[in-house]
């Protein structure tokens, strides 16, 4: 596979809290990630201009959470069968979670997730990686960084709005950004607005109050932040550090 001639020109690097802060405003999730253990950053090499030298894509790893049934049938119950601190002991000493991957925009497209991913697992010096997003349902850049995929059951009402969301040109890789698919909504045609809250109005109407929400960047991220529910489950093994049960 050929790779964007740019990538020579591009370097991952430890990053710290700033990175990740500057390119949050990109990613559909808003809470900001806790528990974090690393930061890395893709930084311009010698010789490219880029922002004077600012962050243009960022990963976070983070400790992960107790409790994961996609982990479970990863692993095979590895993590089964312990006393719950034991339990939880084993897994902060095994696992690191892959809490953020962001590039910026305009850098979208050239595989740079992915190199991103690939190149900075092995640095957490674990022996499982772990990952849990809706990204790569429209994006298998984790798959194609060596990481191994678990999709869950996409529920019949996601679907419905992920494909009239397509029909008047809001595309699976754009709903990972709200502002991007709040404007496609604003430039949409009398028509193709009637078709598509029709679809909203039937995928909010089980939400309670959020069910009335008014049309606007609000309900676009609680929209897409629904969308994303059920994420992916990916995991990748360190090719030579075996888990430790001990």
């Amino acid at each position: 596979m050929r790779t964007c001639s740019l990538h020579s020109r591009l370097q991952i690097v430890a990053g710290d809290w700033a990175d990740y802060k500057r390119l949050a405003c990109y990613h559909y999730r808003e809470e900001q990630p806790v528990g974090v253990k690393a930061i890395f950053s893709v930084k311009p090499g010698r010789g490219l201009r880029w922002s004077d030298g600012k962050a243009m894509g960022v990963i976070v790893y983070t400790m992960p959470v107790p409790r994961m049934e996609q982990r479970n049938a990863a692993t095979g119950d590895l993590f089964k069968g312990f006393d719950r601190q034991t339990q939880l002991a084993l897994i902060n000493r095994n696992i690191r979670c892959m809490s953020r991957v962001i590039i910026e925009p305009r850098l979208r497209g050239i595989g740079l997730a992915t190199r991103l991913v690939r190149e900075t697992m092995p640095l957490m010096n674990v022996p499982i990686v772990e990952a849990l997003g809706v990204m790569p349902l429209v994006n298998p850049f984790l798959e194609k960084a060596g990481m191994k995929a678990f999709a869950p059951r996409i529920r019949p009402e996601q679907v419905q709005l992920i494909e009239a969301f397509s029909v008047v040109g809001i595309e699976e890789h754009d709903l990972v950004d709200a502002e991007v698919v709040q404007h496609k909504l604003d430039a949409l045609c009398p028509s193709a607005v009637r078709f598509v809250e029709a679809h909203i109005y039937q995928f909010l109407k089980s939400q309670g109050r959020r069910r009335t929400m008014p049309p606007g960047i609000e309900r676009t991220r609680y929209i897409l932040g629904k969308l994303a529910e059920r994420p992916v489950y990916h995991i990748w093994f360190h090719p030579t550090l075996e888990v430790s049960l001990s």
